[in-house]
């Protein structure tokens, strides 16, 4: 069982990037990589890395050319473990709650596309990659390995640690990147059933407030039901990234980053 015992408030490292500003154009924000101590991660992981909605761009200074946030953020978090500033990359994991994708002048919200290239960075440094697509995300060239997982109704063992998840939204099927309610609803309920450590999921229950931490009700009913120890989301921002139901914590990560280390 994994717990959240606390969150930094100094961030680890900020990233600059673009993003898509309210009523088109581009605004310049800062991703913050932050730590949380967990209790109950296997003793073969150091730390897992936990993301969602990078939905901005990175110019590349050489080339001048748009990077995807992250791609962008793989590099960096690779460096901060290579200095030492974060556990070793060989002894952490991935895990990616969804919409990793950003049109490439960052000056349109939503979008749908490739993230393929997001997905690679992180698997070709860290130990092992698990994760759902969001609405936005195109994973069809998703390069799946020993040591990449993309979930949508399926359970992994990574490193110990026993992950389970469900890709997209409760919507309208005829849309792209959702799925009928009833169906995702279903889903969840077989994943979470399914004694996981870790749910992982791109549209999320929401927290204790459910003004300040949106979210959709019935997949809480579902996890409170299960009592899974953590849900891992995004799709809707929180400022307060943590939250408890009756069986454990729910983790956001819209739009940050997260590294959850023993302690």
């Amino acid at each position: 069982m994994i717990e959240i015992v606390d969150v930094d408030d100094a961030p680890v490292a900020t990233l600059p990037y673009l993003n898509a500003a309210r009523g088109g154009g581009t605004e310049r924000r800062l991703l913050h990589v932050e730590r949380a101590r967990v209790r109950g991660l296997p003793p073969d992981l150091d730390a897992v890395i936990a993301t969602s909605d990078l939905q901005g761009v990175v110019i590349e200074p050489r080339t001048r050319e748009s990077i995807l946030l992250g791609v962008a953020v793989a590099d960096l978090l690779a460096e901060l473990a290579f200095d030492g500033e974060l556990p070793a990359a060989d002894h952490t994991g991935v895990v990616l709650a969804g919409d990793l994708y950003s049109v490439p002048a960052a000056n349109k919200r939503g979008g749908h596309g490739d993230v393929a290239a997001v997905w690679a960075g992180f698997a070709d440094s860290f130990a092992w990659v698990a994760g759902v697509a969001g609405n936005h995300d195109d994973v069809a060239a998703v390069r799946r390995a020993a040591h990449v997982h993309l979930l949508d109704t399926d359970v992994v063992d990574c490193g110990g640690l026993r992950i389970g998840g469900v890709g997209l939204i409760a919507g309208n099927p005829d849309k792209r990147g959702r799925r009928g309610e009833d169906d995702q609803l279903e889903r969840i309920e077989v994943v979470a059933s399914s004694d996981v450590a870790l749910l992982l999921l791109h549209e999320g229950p929401h927290g204790e407030d459910a003004d300040a931490q949106p979210g959709h009700p019935l997949i809480r009913d579902v996890i409170e039901r299960a009592r899974v120890p953590l849900t891992v989301c995004g799709h809707v921002h929180w400022d307060a990234p943590v939250a408890r139901h009756a069986g454990g914590q729910i983790l956001n990560v819209d739009s940050r980053v997260i590294v959850l280390i023993p302690g």
